[in-house]
Order: structure tokens, then C-alpha cells, then sequence
């Protein structure tokens, strides 16, 4: 039985050593394993992470049956004190929390079986409890590994700080048979790591704010096979799939080596979560991967346009219509937006600094950034062999909602990125009324 795990054995024992650093990380989750079967495993590898707790395996209708009814009879076969919950109507949202909390509150353990919804909210549900879990992946996203959970209150989506599972397991042979989509999904969630970088870079080399390549050393070791085997993926080819696996659980591990989720989600991600939080009936059920793929691309053009001029731009104090914001979006959403905005906002005095640091230094931010770019051409061709969606068409997304979205996602979070730089600036043409969609 052929073994993917590779360099995440080696950070789950703690014998990884950074490169130039020799830095040793203690990443938290106690076991990440990916082989082509882990059928005749799971109860061996539960037992050995959750020995003689209670424990329910919570799945959906479609989780269920893809690995979720096997689970459990793998360990009610064992012996374990094992029950199971099917979730008819799942959602990760404080009401969903509260609906698995109460419906699951009799077990010291919860095994998660499913995708993003299902793993989030058995994540934040032991997080509130103070409760063990592990779970089961069904897709190969990096929600697995991450140590926290994108929660919904009120409508409004939030990252939220937990515990990270204690074992992640990964079966291929089941991955392979999910939804294409779902595969697709997974490869632009993590090839979003080009612009990601290069949003978090800029914030860095702009106003100092905390960096670290641990992360991307890491996804490094794995992004150009992923890259160079894109047209195996839909194919069913297991090493391909592997290979996925293995860097979308490297960049969920992001959040332990930087107690943030700055390395994978930056402005890519405030647009998916916008197209989430505001598109209502015009926007037809996408998933968060294929999102976060059409905003990478769009955040790909706009990074590159950004830097490609020899001339700094030149930056102006932050200006925003709040009225218009407070009818377009609910005043309780606007005021929760310019929270966290204004914590980023440009003042005359950040202003005037800032441009001179733009004056005196931006051949080298310029060459810094650059140098972590991955070329719109490489990353374009790679997602359309993956079977990618790239533009918001592709999404079955109104062009008009998809600029509005592109406009206003930087007011979503407090994170510093090429969209702030656009929009408070004067040397850069305006990137949103051109934009491909």
C-alpha cells in the first residue's frame, strides 16, 4: 500500500529542519496520513489517536456514503464506543455549530467525514467544547490541517481560531471518486498561494508587518509536480492526486508555523468570502475553491499590472463612501467592515510615509515581490488542464456583482493587499472597469 505522506511524517514527528534555520516546529496534529487505501486501516488508526472514548462519526447524506458508513463500521466492528450521526442539512454557521453541538453532545470525540462544511463545524463544535477530533477527508482540500474554521454569524463569514484535528486522513482511492469539481476546487485553493505571497510581501515590505517563508519553503517542495501534472488530475492518475494531497495539507499547516492565515488567504480569499456574503440570488452555488481559483486569477492580472511599471505609484489618503456602502451591503455589515477596515485606512501621515518609502525603495520591492510571482500564463494554462474555472462566466456570476466584488473586498479584512494599493492610488490605472470576466 503505497504511502503519500512524505515530508508531513517527517513534521508530524518533529524531525523537519528549516533550511538555513535548522528551526524545529511542533505543528499539532499528531497524525497526517495520505495512501492510495486506507480501507481495513481506520480503525487501527483511530484507536491509536482516541483510545477508549466515546466517539460519533458525523457525516452528510453524500459523505455517508462515499466513506462515512465505513468508518463506523470499521470501528463498531473493532469494539470501539462508537456512534454515528448523518447530518441531513449541514452548515457552518453559529445556528449549525449550536445544532451539532446539541446533537453530538454525549461523545468525548468527534470523527469528522466530509469536506469543508462538515470539517469546519465539527472543528469549531470541539473547539467550543473542549473536545478530541479527527477526521476523514472526502476531497483534497487544505481545510484539514489548518487550526482554524470559516464560520458564518449573522451572514457574516469569520476565521476563526481553533484546535486542529488530531489526526487527518486521507484515502485516495476515495478522493478519487469525488466530484471532478471538487478536485479542480482543491488545485486552484492551493495554486492561489502566488498571489497570496505576494499580497502578504507587499504588506511586509510596506509597512513591516510579520512575514515568514516557512510556508511557502515548505509548499515549495511540491508546487512545480503539481503544476507540470495538472492533466493527471481528472484522470484519476493516484500520484497526481497524491501530490495534490500532500501540498493542499502543507498549506493547511500554514496557520502553525505563523499563528495566521495570512499565507494562503489574502485578497483572493476576501473576494470569495464577498461573493458568499452578498451574492444572494444571483449567485449560483460555486464552492469556495472554484471562487477562490477565478479571484487568483483576477488577483494574478492585477499584481502583475501593479508591478510591472519601472515608476512607484503614487498613494493618496484612503477614501470611502460609506453611505453607499451601508445601502449596497445593510448597515450591520457595513459598520463590521469598516472595523476591520479602517485598521488598513491611510491617513495623511501613512500617506506621506508611504510614498516615500514607495520613492526611495521600490526597484527592490519591486525585484521582492517578482521573484514570488508565479507568470499569468504558467498559472492560467495549469488551472484550465486541471479543469479549473478562471473567470466569474465560468462561475455563473453577473459581471457587474464580480467588479462590485473585486471593489469591495478590501473592506471585508484588515489585511494589506494589491487591492489597497490600486485603489488608494493615482499611478496605476483603474484595474476593476477593465478587467476580464
Amino acid at each position: 500500500m503505497r504511502d503519500y505522506s512524505g515530508i508531513l511524517t517527517a513534521l508530524v514527528d518533529g524531525s523537519w529542519k528549516e533550511p538555513g534555520t535548522g528551526k524545529q516546529y511542533d505543528i499539532g496534529v499528531k497524525d497526517i496520513v495520505i495512501r492510495d487505501s486506507l480501507d481495513g486501516a481506520e480503525a487501527e488508526l483511530i484507536a491509536s489517536r482516541h483510545a477508549g472514548k466515546s466517539m460519533t462519526v458525523i457525516s452528510d447524506a453524500f459523505t455517508h456514503a462515499a466513506m462515512g458508513q465505513r468508518v463506523y463500521k470499521a470501528l463498531a466492528a473493532d469494539g470501539q464506543n462508537v456512534t454515528e450521526y448523518v447530518w441531513d442539512k449541514p452548515a457552518c454557521s453559529d445556528e449549525g455549530v449550536a445544532h451539532l453541538r446539541d446533537a453530538t453532545r454525549h461523545c468525548d470525540v468527534r470523527i469528522a467525514v466530509g469536506s469543508g462544511t462538515i470539517n469546519d463545524t465539527v472543528k469549531y463544535a470541539c473547539y467550543l467544547d473542549e473536545r478530541d477530533y479527527s477526521v476523514f477527508a472526502t476531497s483534497p482540500m487544505n481545510a484539514f490541517t489548518t487550526g482554524t474554521a470559516s464560520v458564518s454569524f449573522n451572514g457574516f463569514k469569520k476565521s476563526i481560531t481553533c484546535r486542529g484535528a488530531q489526526g487527518v486522513y486521507f484515502d485516495l482511492s476515495v478522493l478519487s471518486q469525488c466530484p471532478k469539481r471538487l478536485i479542480s476546487a482543491a488545485f486552484a485553493d492551493v495554486i492561489c498561494r502566488t498571489t497570496a505571497q505576494v499580497d502578504w510581501l507587499l504588506s511586509h515590505l510596506l509597512f513591516g508587518t510579520r512575514y515568514a517563508e516557512t510556508p511557502y519553503t515548505l509548499l515549495a517542495y511540491d508546487e512545480p509536480g503539481m503544476i507540470a501534472g495538472a492533466d493527471q488530475l481528472l484522470s484519476g492518475d493516484i500520484d497526481a492526486l497524491g501530490m495534490l494531497t500532500r501540498i493542499s495539507a502543507i498549506m493547511g499547516l500554514g496557520t502553525q508555523f505563523t499563528e495566521t492565515t495570512h499565507s494562503g488567504s489574502m485578497a483572493e480569499h476576501m473576494i470569495s468570502h464577498y461573493i458568499d456574503m452578498f451574492a444572494k440570488e444571483r449567485h449560483p452555488r460555486s464552492s469556495h475553491g472554484e471562487q477562490v481559483g477565478v479571484a487568483t486569477m483576477t488577483m494574478s492580472k492585477l499584481q502583475h499590472q501593479a508591478f510591472l511599471s519601472d515608476s512607484p505609484p503614487e498613494m493618496h489618503a484612503t477614501s470611502v463612501d460609506v453611505d453607499a456602502l451601508q445601502q449596497r451591503l445593510g448597515a450591520h455589515s457595513a459598520q463590521s467592515m469598516m472595523e476591520e477596515f479602517s485598521k488598513k485606512a491611510l491617513n495623511d501621515k501613512k500617506t506621506d510615509q508611504l510614498n516615500q518609502r514607495l520613492a526611495d525603495e521600490w526597484a527592490s520591492i519591486r525585484e521582492r515581490l517578482q521573484s514570488v510571482m508565479l507568470p499569468h500564463d504558467v498559472l492560467s494554462e495549469s488551472m484550465r488542464l486541471a479543469g479549473c474555472q478562471r473567470t466569474a462566466t465560468d462561475l455563473g456570476l453577473d459581471a457587474d456583482f464580480y467588479r462590485e466584488a473585486v471593489s469591495n473586498a478590501r473592506y471585508i479584512r484588515d489585511r494589506y493587499s494589491a487591492l489597497d494599493l490600486v485603489d488608494d492610488s493615482v499611478g496605476l490605472t483603474p484595474f476593476v472597469n477593465t478587467m476580464p470576466t
